[in-house]
């Protein structure tokens, strides 16, 4: 997928001039922010988007999406293992808010089992990595200008922990106003809403441009792995390290097979003799369908991203990490907005020997609404050392779908609605509409479908069981 050359017409040229000199008046951001900036608007302009040609899109073999079960098991050496963590660090992007959920702040710091928030959790595991092995694996937090004070006030808990914790931001770039191309906070507006981080791509220049990959790579460091804070999956993977270490791969991503629910998520193909990420964004609409089907595109990114430092550093260095561009629109005070980003997944064609690995799904865990929440709280899962594991007692291998309504959405509203969360190991499906309130001790089963009338509050008594039934008012349960 050859770059188009990146030529500005002359009315590009002259935004772009006039764009540097807006920007140069920004006294919240760096230099670095600056250039990293106005290139992106740059490559945006010159339309350099990657044009995939269907026809030469080709599965990847298992040389370059390696089955997890193929991987070599993990030496039982405990000090071969110390060697291994001893290179690794890990990362977790931790610049999103927990505003769909209900919550302010960073969205890590959500409840998710026994009273302990997603940090706690990616605490406790590293924290029982480093007593276990003897190793010292440091935590990296990327944060956004949206939740760094917030997490630099959470992260003084861990003081006393056997962690080295680090944060550091990702870029903050003006959003982009569409009539006339200024920056936002060229036009008066200096709150946080004319800002915007652009996208986890970021991680790989904001890791350098903030000390972090020179300091990493002194200590000896060599592999990141980076992964969404929210994902309770993304625990560290011996087998996978050591794969990478022996076998030199500069960049691996963790990809799972895709179930009817995640036919968006990005996948990876073979393209021109290379390995890389097709999101849904780069699809002809006449292929759209093709895309979502199961059939051709077997699995999908979970984002969990193992990469070699040094390679991360000859790359940000050379200025070549062009990743596809994701232009966001977005709407402020009324004003149209026009946010640039990218995502650290399209990086994988950059580097040398990259491939993926077909891992269980159990390396995916989300959560994203409080359907999520609503799995990982139940007795579908148990919580040791940080860990959050599938109940072996559950048959089926997929979790059950979970549709809770709009008076569900909020983490406070959720929590008031459920004395205690419902067993549902035994359970396919639940969905639930209207105001409806679950007593304590309830077992569901099967198909169940609980949805109360318009303006009548609907309680579920403690104790229930219900299994495979609708129930549209007291008189069904």
């Amino acid at each position: 997928m050859a770059a188009a050359a990146a030529t500005l017409s002359p009315a590009d040229a002259e935004k772009i001039n006039n764009l540097k000199s807006d920007v140069a008046s920004l006294s919240q951001i760096s230099e670095n922010e600056k250039s990293g900036f106005i290139n992106l608007v740059a490559r945006y302009l010159s339309g350099e988007a990657q044009h995939i040609e269907w026809s030469k899109i080709q599965t990847p073999t298992d040389e370059v999406v390696v089955p997890y079960d193929s991987l070599a098991p993990v030496p039982e050496d405990a000090a071969e293992t110390k060697k291994l963590l001893d290179k690794l660090v890990v990362l977790k992007l931790n610049g999103g808010l927990g505003t769909t959920m209900g919550c302010t702040g960073p969205k890590s710091v959500i409840e998710v089992r026994n009273g302990l928030t997603f940090l706690d959790l990616i605490v406790i595991q590293i924290e029982n990595l480093n007593a276990k092995y003897g190793c010292n694996v440091p935590l990296l937090l990327m944060n956004s200008f949206n939740t760094h004070d917030d997490t630099l006030k959470i992260v003084e808990k861990y003081a006393k922990s056997n962690i080295d914790i680090h944060t550091f931001n990702q870029s903050q770039y003006p959003r982009l106003v569409v009539d006339d191309f200024k920056p936002l906070p060229c036009k008066g507006n200096t709150g946080k809403d004319a800002w915007y981080p652009p996208g986890h791509g970021d991680v790989f220049s904001s890791l350098k441009n903030s000390g972090k990959l020179d300091a990493l790579l002194s200590k000896g460091k060599e592999y990141v792995f980076a992964a969404n804070s929210d994902n309770l999956g993304a625990v560290v993977d011996l087998k996978i390290l050591s794969h990478l270490i022996k076998n030199k791969n500069e960049y691996c991503m963790e990809v799972t097979p895709k179930t009817l629910a995640d036919v968006k998520g990005g996948t990876l193909i073979s393209y021109e003799g290379k390995v890389q990420l097709l999101e849904i964004a780069q699809v002809a609409d006449e292929h759209v369908n093709e895309f979502k089907s199961i059939e051709k595109f077997k699995i999908f990114n979970t984002n969990n991203l193992w990469v070699n430092l040094q390679a991360i550093n000859k790359l940000v260095q050379a200025d070549a990490l062009k990743m596809e561009i994701i232009p966001n629109p977005k709407e402020v005070d009324g004003i149209k907005v026009l946010q640039l980003e990218t995502a650290a997944g399209a990086a994988i064609r950059f580097f040398d020997h990259a491939i993926g690995v077909n891992v269980p799904r159990s390396r995916f865990l989300p959560v994203k609404a409080s359907s999520d929440l609503l799995l990982v709280q139940s007795d579908l899962y148990t919580l040791k050392d940080g860990y959050v594991t599938r109940n072996p007692a559950r048959a089926n291998p997929a979790n059950p779908s979970i549709d809770l309504g709009p008076e569900f959405k909020k983490v406070a509203d959720f929590l008031r609605r459920f004395k205690s969360i419902p067993s549902i190991i035994e359970l396919d499906s639940l969905k639930v509409t209207g105001d409806v309130w679950f007593g304590a001790g309830i077992t569901l089963k099967g198909k169940v479908t609980i949805a109360a009338k318009p303006g009548v509050k609907l309680e579920i008594p403690d104790g229930k069981v219900i299994a495979n039934k609708d129930i549209n008012g007291p008189e069904d349960i």
